[in-house]
């Protein structure tokens, strides 16, 4: 049985803000701004949302991190970096990078036409760098330093090369599929974890 726990904090601490990446579990509507697809900007998805309205979340109302966000007391949910009506405010407060049927190999990605765990990547160093317009360097790095990042990826890995893709079964070994899904995910988080420490060691 799997049992909820509201997200506890140690006393007078607060989270500024709030970073996903990953796949259809947490994307909030990213993939309504690029061709693919994988999309679920209509009914009946969003009937339980604000204003019942499909924002391209791929539930019925908010995903995890928007439950986090409100948890945290940081906002009420979490926008899509590439919602054109994002505004500065947003960006303070955190923003999300998923976008739906992506994956930690880039095969995945190629299969669904969505954003890869490495371009989210690219656009988090985007962000960074309007975070630093709006904001200065200094309280940049403190916002990225103390704010909460939620990656959940590699379902559609293993859905794409176990699952409706024989052929692709046939290719890869167990042993293969699984040290190349854990060096793209060790890479990711190595480059993630060193611009999130600080903004001056960006390549």
């Amino acid at each position: 049985m799997i049992k909820a726990r509201a997200v506890e904090l140690p006393p007078n601490v607060a989270v500024p803000a709030i970073f996903a990446f990953g796949d259809s579990i947490v994307d909030t509507g990213n993939n309504n701004y690029i061709k693919t697809l994988t999309k679920c900007n209509f009914p009946p998805y969003g009937k339980d949302f604000i204003g019942g309205i499909a924002t391209g979340r791929f539930s019925n109302g908010k995903v995890l991190t928007d439950f986090l966000a409100e948890e945290l007391s940081i906002k009420q949910y979490v926008p899509a970096y590439l919602d054109p009506s994002l505004g500065s405010q947003d960006l303070l407060t955190g923003v999300c990078f998923a976008s739906g049927g992506s994956g930690y190999d880039p095969i995945t990605c190629k299969t669904e036409n969505v954003i890869s765990i490495f371009q989210q990547l690219e656009y988090f160093k985007e962000y960074i760098e309007k975070l630093k317009q709006l904001l200065g360097e200094d309280k940049t790095q403190f916002i990225l330093a103390n704010s909460v990042f939620v990656i959940l990826a590699g379902n559609n890995d293993i859905f794409n090369t176990c699952g409706d893709n024989p052929f692709r079964k046939k290719l890869v070994n167990d042993d293969f599929f699984t040290d190349r899904l854990v060096n793209f995910a060790s890479s990711f988080i190595q480059v993630l974890n060193k611009w999130r420490k600080g903004v001056a060691e960006q390549d």
